[in-house]
Formats: structure tokens, C-alpha cells, sequence
């Protein structure tokens, strides 16, 4: 099982977020936007922010680094590396079930390399989930939508946030995935901030929103 930093919101959290890093940092990097959301009491949540495995990363030169799959960016997406992290990412989605939080009262949520892998696991998880938070982020593997997805999540909300002057990932690929997305049936919400690659005041007010959107219809 992955390490990871947890809080919550309220006594007996009714919700589970989990929600993935980006290349580089680790389970700690969200932690402070959970008072920044000002989630109501009534709404208990446990955020689950786990720490990525350390591993080799070509684009440092092979350096260490946690991430949830390599990257090199002339290769493409590193599938293999990809499947094994969304292995343990379903491992910390069963572990919120064993322990009495429902599959579709768990929602995954990641930021650039973790969005990658939110899109990646939840799209195909066999249980519904209640919800994909992709945060300046793109889908890596949309052609197996067509014959993968699960349909216990054909319906699952989905909202994108993406930096218009993004020069990491820019906001093109953001804007492509949710095109891909669209096409294979999702209903996707998409906002986009006057900002490069990291998180604004005013995306996490909506990022609030939407979660007390879309937790609450499930309560």
C-alpha cells in the first residue's frame, strides 16, 4: 500500500477524496488547499493524498524522483509504468471501501502527471466512482475508451482546469482531451485560469463548488 498524508474535514467523514501529485513532489503538495476550500461541516470529507514511488525519471536525466510513471518526452506515455500505479491507486480505492466508504462516495482527483493517472484508473474501474477532479492535466490513453471504459462510470462527473499561459503542459492538451472525452460519451465541465502550470485562488473556489456539487448528490 502507498504512504500517504490524510485529513479530514469533519468527525466520521461520509466522502473520500484521493488525490494524486504531480512529477516530482509528493503527498504533501495538496495538503494546505484543504482549509483553502472551506468545505461545510456537513459535508465530513477524508482527503487521501498519497506519495508517488520513487523511481528512475528520464526527463531528469534519469534521475530519482516520485512520479507515477517515467517520463521522457520523446517516447510517450509510459504505459507499463502507468498500469502499475493505477494497480495501487485501486488498492487505496478498495482500502476507503473496506473501511465503510462506499465506491461512488470516492472520488479521485490529481494534478498534471496525478491527473494522467485519475483519468487513467477511474475511467476503467469497474465500480462507480463519484467523480474525476483533473487539474492542468491531459488523457493519456483515450484510444482504449472505445472498447475499455468501464460503464459503471459512462456517466461519471468530470471537471478540467487548465492555465491558459500553461508552458508544461499546455492548456492545447488539455483542451484535446476533453474533445476526446466528449466524443466517447462524458459529460466534462472545463475552466481555465489566467495562470502557467499550478493552481489559482479562483479555480479552487471552484473546485469547492464542485465538489459540494457532486459529494452532495450523493449523500
Amino acid at each position: 500500500m502507498l504512504d500517504c498524508v490524510q485529513t479530514e474535514t469533519g468527525a466520521d467523514p461520509r466522502f473520500a477524496v484521493i488525490w494524486l501529485h504531480g512529477l516530482g513532489a509528493d503527498g504533501h503538495d495538496f495538503e494546505p488547499i484543504v482549509p483553502q476550500l472551506r468545505l461545510p461541516p456537513e459535508l465530513p470529507i477524508r482527503f487521501v493524498f498519497p506519495h508517488a514511488p520513487e523511481i528512475a525519471v528520464t526527463a531528469f536525466g534519469g534521475q530519482r524522483a516520485r512520479a507515477w510513471f517515467d517520463f521522457n518526452p520523446a517516447m510517450g506515455p509510459d504505459l507499463p509504468g502507468m498500469k502499475k500505479s493505477a494497480s495501487q491507486i485501486r488498492d487505496l480505492i478498495q482500502n476507503e471501501i473496506d473501511g465503510g466508504t462506499p465506491a461512488e462516495r470516492i472520488l479521485l482527483a490529481g494534478f498534471s502527471q496525478g491527473g494522467v493517472m485519475a483519468f487513467h484508473t477511474a475511467l476503467y474501474y469497474p465500480k462507480r466512482l463519484a467523480g474525476i477532479l483533473a487539474l492542468s492535466t491531459f488523457l493519456a490513453d483515450g484510444e482504449r475508451l472505445a472498447t475499455d471504459k468501464a460503464a459503471a462510470n459512462a456517466n461519471i462527473p468530470i471537471l478540467m482546469c487548465h492555465g491558459a499561459h500553461d508552458t508544461v503542459l499546455p492548456m492545447s492538451l488539455g483542451e484535446s482531451s476533453r474533445v476526446a472525452l466528449v466524443n466517447a460519451g462524458y459529460a466534462v465541465e472545463w475552466r481555465e485560469y489566467p495562470m502557467a502550470h499550478e493552481v489559482c485562488r479562483a479555480e479552487i473556489r471552484d473546485i469547492s463548488q464542485w465538489l459540494q456539487t457532486v459529494l452532495g448528490k450523493q449523500d
